[in-house]
C-alpha cells in the first residue's frame, strides 16, 4: 500500500499551524494510508508546543524536524529528507485541507499514472477584504480542469501538492537555497524538474484554504511581492531571452495604460501596477539592481 507524508514547513505561525494539522488528522484514506511531518525553521522551536499537543491526542503519525537555518528552501529539503513513504505532499502552515484534499490527489495519481498532482489553493479572507483586492484577482490562483498536463512552472506552487519520491532522485531535484529568503523556490523546483521530464496534472477537486491576513490585503504587500517575483524570474531566466523582450514591451504598454486605469479603474490600477513591478523588478535584477532582497 502507498504511504504519503504530509510535510508542513512552518514559521513562527502556531496557531494557523494547529488549524493546518487539525485540518489533516481526519483525511479520507483509499487505497492509502498517511503521516505528518511538519518542519519548523524556527531555531527557537516555536511550533514545538503545537505539535507536542497534537501528538498527544491524534491517531495519525506526527513528526517534529527542525531546520534551524532560516530558509524556506532547506526547510523543504529537510521535509523531503526526514519523509517516509513513497509519496511526498507539501501544504502550508497558514493553510487548512478539505477532508478529501489527500483521497483526490491520490486518485488523480494513480489514475493518471503521473509523478505529481497539484490542487487549487483558494483564498479565505480574514474579515472583509477590500473591493479592489477581490475584484483584481491578486488572491487568486489560475485553475485548470482536472487531469490537465502542467507544462509552465509559473502555475505550480508546493502549497497543494503531492509527488512521487522519485521526483527528488538527485541534489540537483532538491530546493535551492538561493530563494531561501525570497520565495520562488518552488517555482525553480517545478522548471528544473519539468526540463528532466518529470510530469504533473492538475486535480481541481483537491482544495486547500489559505488563510489571507489582513496585513495581505494591504497595496504594500502586493507590490512587494511582485518586486520579490521579478527579482526571482531573473535569476532563471536569461538576460537575452524573448521574456526580457516581452517584459520591455509590457513596461512600455503599461507605463501608458496605468495613468487611465488611474482615473478609471481602481482594482484595474492596482491588477496592472503589480505586473508593472514583475517586469520591472526582472529587468532591473537582470543588470545587478534588486528593490527588495527578502520576501
Amino acid at each position: 500500500m502507498s504511504h504519503v507524508c504530509v510535510c508542513i514547513p512552518t514559521y513562527k505561525r502556531p496557531a494557523l499551524l494547529a488549524r493546518c494539522i487539525d485540518s489533516l488528522l481526519n483525511q479520507r484514506t483509499d487505497g492509502f494510508s498517511y503521516s505528518i511531518l511538519v518542519v519548523d525553521n524556527d531555531a527557537n522551536l516555536s511550533g514545538w508546543e503545537t505539535v507536542r499537543n497534537q501528538q498527544r491526542q491524534s491517531a495519525v503519525e506526527l513528526g517534529y524536524k527542525v531546520e534551524s537555518v532560516q530558509s524556506i528552501s532547506l526547510a523543504r529539503n529537510r521535509a523531503v529528507n526526514g519523509s517516509e513513504g513513497d509519496l511526498v505532499a507539501f501544504i502550508d502552515d497558514d493553510e487548512v485541507a478539505d477532508s478529501r484534499w489527500l483521497a483526490e490527489l491520490f486518485r488523480a495519481y494513480s489514475e493518471f499514472g503521473v509523478d505529481g498532482v497539484l490542487g487549487p489553493v483558494i483564498p479565505s479572507y480574514e474579515g472583509t477584504p477590500p473591493g479592489w483586492l477581490t475584484r483584481s484577482g491578486l488572491c487568486e490562483r489560475t485553475s485548470f480542469p482536472t487531469g490537465t498536463v502542467l507544462g509552465n512552472p509559473k502555475y505550480m506552487r508546493t502549497g497543494n501538492v503531492l509527488l512521487s519520491r522519485s521526483v527528488f532522485a538527485g541534489k540537483e531535484r532538491l530546493f535551492d537555497p538561493r530563494f531561501g529568503l525570497t520565495g520562488g523556490e518552488d517555482v525553480d523546483f517545478f522548471d528544473r524538474v519539468l526540463r528532466k521530464g518529470s510530469v504533473f496534472v492538475w486535480c481541481q477537486e483537491a482544495c486547500v484554504y489559505e488563510c489571507v491576513p489582513v496585513v495581505r490585503q494591504q497595496r504594500s504587500y502586493h507590490i512587494r511581492r511582485a518586486l520579490i517575483r521579478g527579482v526571482n524570474t531573473a535569476r532563471r531566466e536569461p538576460w537575452l531571452s524573448v521574456s526580457t523582450l516581452k517584459s520591455i514591451g509590457a513596461l512600455m504598454v503599461y507605463t501608458v495604460m496605468l495613468p487611465v486605469f488611474l482615473v478609471a479603474s481602481h482594482f484595474l490600477f492596482m491588477k496592472f501596477l503589480v505586473k508593472y513591478c514583475d517586469h520591472l523588478s526582472k529587468l532591473l535584477a537582470h543588470v545587478g539592481i534588486q528593490l527588495v532582497r527578502e520576501r
